[in-house]
């Protein structure tokens, strides 16, 4: 059965305030991993990655993406998955370089933790200037 959208003026595809509101607490999970990592023991970015409230909202981008089509909604949620994974992907680079310098009086340990406090900033910057954009109505890029 073929779905149909109310369209907006300019040709974009009208949004559903509950789907607004959903994006919303997508990027308070990932706020609420970033500000974990920033008050606990773990970095920014290992909290975003690994904590249980960035996979809850990944898993919710993932189950509701196909909502989000032809909205400006679309792009938060590329947005919220691209951080996720790129986030978890420059880790694994951090820590494959990084690895083989530990053996160099531990210099390893430090790459590893200046890529994770890089990471964490960046993190940090996607998750606030998405959530700006979302609140200003607009789509991210």
């Amino acid at each position: 059965m073929a779905q149909t959208y109310t369209m907006n003026a300019d040709g974009t595809r009208a949004v559903d305030p509950s789907l607004v509101t959903y994006t919303h607490i997508i990027y308070g999970l990932h706020a609420l991993s970033v500000l974990i990592g920033i008050t606990g023991p773990a970095t920014i970015v290992g909290s975003f990655v690994f904590g249980v409230p960035s996979i809850i909202a990944v898993i919710m981008n993932y189950a509701r993406r196909s909502d989000t089509t032809g909205s400006y909604l679309e792009s938060h949620f590329s947005w919220q998955i691209r951080t996720f994974w790129l986030a978890l992907l420059w880790m694994a680079i951090a820590a494959v370089v990084s690895a083989p310098l530990v053996l160099l009086f531990g210099l390893g340990i430090v790459t590893f933790f200046m890529a994770a406090a890089v990471v964490g900033l960046w993190v940090i910057y996607r998750v606030a200037r998405g959530w700006l954009a979302l609140r200003d109505g607009r789509g991210i890029a």
